[in-house]
């Protein structure tokens, strides 16, 4: 590197982890700090929600329930 240069930014490293990320953005309808998770995000002070397709990876699949797991009840008052 020749003096004076600056480095050039690179691609930020990402790993593939198990369990999802809390991520944090200014609401684009009203700017209230937000928090989501791997990039989906929904506004409690004015109802904004963005598109599911711009979360930072792939939604799990849906898994089927094993032989021994209980069925879900509905709540009965």
């Amino acid at each position: 590197m020749t003096a004076g240069a600056t480095p050039k930014p690179t691609e930020p490293v990402t790993e593939h982890t198990e369990h999802p990320e809390i991520t944090y953005i200014g609401c684009a309808r009203c700017g209230t700090q937000i928090a989501g998770l791997d990039g989906r995000y929904a506004c409690s002070g004015c109802g904004w929600v963005n598109e599911w397709t711009e979360g930072h990876r792939p939604l799990p699949g849906a898994r089927r329930r094993t032989q021994g797991a209980p069925a879900l009840r509905p709540h009965q008052p």
